[in-house]
């Protein structure tokens, strides 16, 4: 598939139902464009089985609370809506997107209760998001901007607002010729990338930044678990900038990005080593087992 992502052939769940792709559309009034009152998850299907579906499910529905929105469907009638979608499309290895907004209705302005929750899922053939990265290195930026302290947004929503930043970053680091940026918190500590978390090594050890003031993602959660198993040490602090010239091997973790390994970040240099290869590999059998 590919082309434009309003103009493609295929079915898209939306309100309870599958629409032809062309006619999944929203009023302009919608009040999620006006006041980013939106939630998302993105998940990859392999062989035909979503990774962590149900999770997934579980924190959308989190993430609209956290936003003061009440989900029309529960986790498992989101779980089948997700295969309705692979089933119709025919799709066995897929990335699947689902979206959760306030719509058009009686409100248009800030508070938008009377408006209702609408739900979409779309699901799309999608390979490495970091292309070539995946295997070689990703080049990453360091952003100008600054995650926010927890008492200014909901960091445990996965929330479009909460990516503006995100765009900015990415667009800046894309101009630079990289792969993608880096973000450290209000602190000035170490905290994530722009769509995925981050891992380093020193001396065999694992360090990743405390997920207390970003989004704890799934992946992360699973590598950290991945890790353990191993019988690794992993370290989850707070981690300060010039602290990454200690450091030997790094890799991003998410559902679009895997897990990618990092050979630069801004002046800072990573090999490609045997601790980044190896979870690289491991976590490819899990998801396809």
């Amino acid at each position: 598939m590919a082309g434009a992502y309003d103009d493609r052939d295929g079915k898209i769940w939306m309100d309870g139902k599958l629409v032809e792709w062309r006619d999944a559309n929203v009023h302009i009034l919608s009040h999620a464009l006006h006041y980013a009152s939106s939630v998302f998850e993105g998940e990859r299907c392999y062989s035909g089985k979503i990774f962590k579906s149900h999770e997934h499910s579980l924190r959308l529905i989190e993430s609209a609370r956290l936003l003061d929105m009440e989900s029309p469907y529960s986790a498992d009638e989101i779980d089948a809506a997700k295969e309705a979608v692979l089933a119709a499309n025919g799709f066995t290895d897929a990335y699947v997107r689902a979206v959760m907004w306030r719509g058009s209705g009686e409100d248009m302005g800030v508070s938008a209760r009377r408006n209702p929750v609408r739900m979409a899922i779309a699901a799309w053939e999608w390979g490495s998001y970091y292309g070539d990265a995946k295997w070689q290195g990703a080049k990453l930026d360091i952003a100008k901007w600054k995650r926010p302290s927890p008492e200014t947004i909901p960091t445990a929503a996965k929330a479009a607002g909460l990516y503006m930043i995100c765009t900015m970053s990415k667009h800046a680091a894309e101009a630079k010729g990289c792969s993608d940026a880096l973000f450290m918190d209000w602190e000035g500590f170490v905290a994530e990338a722009t769509g995925a978390n981050i891992f380093f090594v020193k001396d065999g050890e694992i360090h990743t930044p405390l997920a207390d003031r970003f989004l704890n993602g799934i992946t992360r959660q699973t590598i950290i678990q991945m890790l353990k198993d191993k019988g690794l040490t992993v370290h989850e602090r707070r981690i300060k900038p010039e602290e990454m010239a200690d450091f030997s091997e790094c890799w991003l973790t998410g559902t679009a990005a895997e897990v990618t390994p990092v050979g630069q970040i801004g002046d800072y240099m990573f090999q490609v080593g045997n601790v980044t290869r190896e979870i690289a590999e491991d976590y490819e059998k899990l998801v396809r087992a």
